[in-house]
């Protein structure tokens, strides 16, 4: 089998099973011994702004807008941004807003990645009951392998 360079995608969040799945990910790049490096994607999805009452007169930016971004989005992806720098592994951080399970199976088929890593907690079973898991959602969704790693 040929072992060319590899596309993983990673779910981030900020929680501790996100940071477990970006340092299997990162883990996962290195482990791959072709002379073509994988790459890296590591996705947070935030959700879509919410709607407007009409007790909103003036509606609220996006928090990508906000003046406490940068300090979160250094918080969110610090482990991720550690790991890569720390394994010389290229790394590309994306922010989306909508549903996390789907933006992350649209990536996938866009950019045609082997394989989405993403945390699981096994917590949330009326949360889970009513709406589903994203990693559930994923891996019974997505064009490609799904890594799931339990937290």
């Amino acid at each position: 089998m040929l072992n060319l360079r590899k596309k993983i995608l990673v779910a981030i969040d900020g929680s501790p099973q996100s940071d477990k799945a970006a340092e299997e990910a990162i883990r996962m790049a290195v482990s791959n011994r072709s002379h073509f490096k994988s790459c890296v994607y590591a996705m947070l999805v935030l959700p879509n702004s919410p709607t407007s009452t009409y007790t909103d007169f003036v509606p609220t930016a996006p928090l990508t807008e906000s003046e406490r971004w940068d300090d979160l989005r250094r918080r969110i992806f610090y482990v991720v941004e550690k790991c890569a720098l720390e394994n010389d592994v290229p790394l590309e951080m994306i922010v989306e807003y909508g549903e996390p399970g789907d933006k992350l199976i649209e990536f996938a088929k866009r950019e045609q990645t082997d394989v989405i890593v993403i945390g699981s907690s096994g917590k949330g079973f009326i949360q889970r009951r009513l709406k589903g898991s994203v990693s559930h959602h994923v891996a019974s969704s997505a064009p490609c392998s799904v890594y799931i790693v339990r937290g």
